[in-house]
């Protein structure tokens, strides 16, 4: 089985360029050939299992590099899709949020400065499905932090790629403010709904 590149709708953003989306997009797309690059690789030094243990626990490894980069960009590129909508405020996630945090605005602060964590990853809000509960937290790259069992709701890349080429690296501040500015609050209750 292959895993095949999704195409996302994503209109004209406040601050992040569409050549941005686009070079971002192309990214999104190395991490889904490079998934099925490496399972098919796995699949053929599996013939030799005895011979070839060590390389397939590293591509094992790094199987998980470059599956959650394609995961975790399909949720970033949900997140824009079909322009922004507010989040309204008789969700169930807005509710939730109001529940878990206390209110809307002190989630997003806490989620902002979560953002602004030095190095490269993801700012991720998770539900909980087994608490049903929301938890914000940061994943290192693209697979060191993942919660297990929680699905992830919104994420945010904050690796440099997401934003340097409209807003330079001292502008990461910005690039988060206008993320969240463009976000489609319908696509993230979705994704909760789903959940």
């Amino acid at each position: 089985m292959q895993y095949t590149s999704k195409t996302f709708e994503i209109p004209t953003l406040r601050g992040i360029s569409a050549k941005n989306i686009e070079e971002h997009v192309k990214l999104y797309n190395a991490y889904v050939k490079n998934t099925n690059v490496v399972l098919e690789k796995m699949e053929e030094l599996q013939k030799d299992a005895d011979n070839n243990a060590y390389l397939l626990g590293e591509l094992g490894r790094r199987f998980s590099f470059e599956y959650n980069g394609m995961r975790n960009h399909e949720i970033y590129f949900s997140c824009l899709e079909g322009g922004q909508k507010d989040i309204n405020t008789k969700s169930t996630l807005y509710k939730k949020i109001v529940r878990d945090f206390g209110s809307y605005e002190i989630w997003l602060q806490r989620f902002k400065l979560l953002a602004m964590t030095r190095g490269i990853g993801w700012a991720v809000l998770w539900y909980d499905k087994k608490a049903d509960r929301l938890i914000n937290s940061w994943i290192d790259e693209q697979h060191l932090g993942q919660l297990s069992e929680c699905v992830p709701v919104i994420a945010l890349d904050m690796w440099e790629h997401a934003f340097v080429s409209d807003y330079a690296p001292s502008g990461k501040k910005q690039y988060i403010e206008d993320f969240m500015a463009n976000v489609n609050w319908s696509a993230v209750e979705s994704r909760l709904s789903q959940a």
